[in-house]
């Protein structure tokens, strides 16, 4: 196969470096190259397959495999940077730190089980105590037995007091924009808008509040 392939370039060498290129020169030229091309194609597909055969090659033995994602390790999670959270910077902040740990879980394979006991290792200060004194309460494999909806639901009866939640509310009611500062309201009225959910039945009130 080899001396085939080194036959058809000198071929096509030769045709290449005849003058001038008449139109039946460069037909040879371009079927020269198609030859040695499928030449060396089958030279690669003969020693990838290791029998010879033709029946399988390398592409097919690829294609046939499964690649399974490897599931995300407490290191992953930390390379991440997840926000930390200490129990005092209010409810808005809490609602961030909500979906901050929501995206990670959607573009990373963290196993279910794994979720509570990865995001309660960014608790510091209050919340850390809070915490682990719920751990000493139901003991630490009930602790983190529990899943995130059911982390969630803890964390905003503990740090989203209704009264707080009500401030917010009237917050956001009386909302407007400061001369032409359009950029601070709508961050500031998206930041409410989080916490303040039970407020808008459907998207088109929300936008409706915000445009008023």
């Amino acid at each position: 196969m080899p001396q085939r392939r080194s036959s058809a370039t000198a071929r096509v060498a030769a045709v290449a470096s005849a003058t001038p290129m008449t139109a039946a020169a460069v037909e040879q030229l371009i079927e020269e190259r198609v030859s040695a091309a499928l030449a060396s194609h089958e030279t690669l597909r003969n020693s990838n397959n290791g029998h010879g055969d033709g029946s399988h090659n390398s592409d097919t033995r690829i294609r046939g495999i499964v690649c399974t994602p490897r599931e995300c390790t407490y290191k992953d999670f930390l390379n991440c940077k997840p926000l930390t959270f200490k129990g005092t910077e209010g409810v808005v902040v809490l609602s961030q730190w909500f979906k901050k740990m929501e995206s990670l879980f959607h573009i990373s394979n963290y196993a279910v089980e794994n979720q509570v006991k990865f995001v309660t290792c960014t608790f510091l200060r209050n919340a850390l105590t809070w915490w682990n004194s719920h751990i000493k309460t139901v003991t630490q494999g009930v602790a983190y037995a529990i899943d995130w909806k059911a982390l969630k639901k803890m964390m905003t009866v503990k740090y989203c007091p209704r009264g707080e939640i009500k401030k917010l509310e009237i917050e956001l009611w009386n909302l407007k924009v400061k001369g032409t500062d359009v950029t601070s309201y709508t961050l500031r009225f998206q930041e409410l808008a989080l916490m303040c959910g039970r407020m808008f039945h459907e998207e088109s009130e929300e936008v409706e509040k915000y445009v008023g």
